[in-house]
């Protein structure tokens, strides 16, 4: 730690300087938050009351919107669960194929689910298969890496004991390591379940169905009332989802 104190102030002047170039390349003034005044009046005057006779209505729209976020990290869990094994050094003697799951792992995450639903919407057309895609993809990469580090982090000492009673390699890897890592596997899994409604709703506006498209047709047609109900119900829903992830880890642990 001596090396770092030594260091601190240049570290210190680098981050002032940095902070300050990010403030003026993104337009960060002071006198902008003045504003803000005029944006709750905005809110308060178009967005309040929200609409709420149109709930049963937006019922369906949700219920996609749920449909895609499950089932694209879903399978994207089953997909990146034995990935990730290949793709771990304590797990993989083959370095040519550590290195290319790792490159092929750090691909697909660097791709906003965003651009994959850009890309699928023109191949497969409208719809919610295009958000399920760009979902499912994207989270391959991310659960990948994340599963895979947890795995290199595992204790060697059960994997080891496996092997010692004649366990083959890779199943003393898997009965060795899954147990350990299994709380921490479903923690992961489900934030990305709820960063995927959230992912959903903006693919949405892209037209990959569901609540986010409902809310984009409502705000380009001024019908803001609207879009407070649909805001609301998402927050619900991820809401839900959050408590729903806490209990099966509660009762996972």
């Amino acid at each position: 730690m001596s090396w770092f104190r030594k260091r601190a102030w240049i570290y210190a002047a680098v981050l002032v300087l940095f902070t300050w170039w990010s403030m003026r390349k993104t337009e960060f003034e002071w006198e902008n938050f003045k504003e803000l005044s005029n944006a709750f009046v905005f809110l308060q005057e178009r967005f309040l009351p929200g609409t709420w006779d149109i709930i049963p209505s937006l019922m369906d729209p949700i219920l996609v919107t749920l449909a895609v976020a499950f089932l694209g990290t879903f399978i994207a869990f089953l997909i990146a669960l034995p990935l990730s094994y290949t793709a771990a050094k304590n797990t993989t003697s083959n370095r040519f194929i550590y290195f290319f799951n790792r490159f092929f792992l750090s691909i697909l995450r660097s791709v906003p689910e965003i651009v994959f639903g850009l890309i699928f919407v023109v191949v497969f057309g409208l719809g919610p298969f295009p958000a399920v895609m760009a979902i499912l993809l994207h989270n391959i990469g991310v659960l990948g890496k994340l599963i895979s580090e947890l795995v290199e982090a595992a204790d060697p000492g059960p994997q080891e004991a496996m092997k010692s009673v004649g366990a083959g390699r890779r199943t003393g890897n898997l009965f060795s390591i899954l147990p350990q890592i299994w709380p921490n596997v479903l923690s992961h899994y489900f934030y990305r379940f709820e960063v995927a409604i959230r992912t959903s709703l903006i693919l949405g506006f892209i037209g990959g169905g569901g609540i986010g498209q409902k809310l984009i047709n409502d705000f380009n047609s001024y019908n803001y009332q609207a879009v407070t109900v649909e805001v609301l119900l998402i927050m619900i829903l991820v809401i839900i989802v959050d408590l729903f992830g806490a209990f099966v880890r509660k009762k996972v642990i």
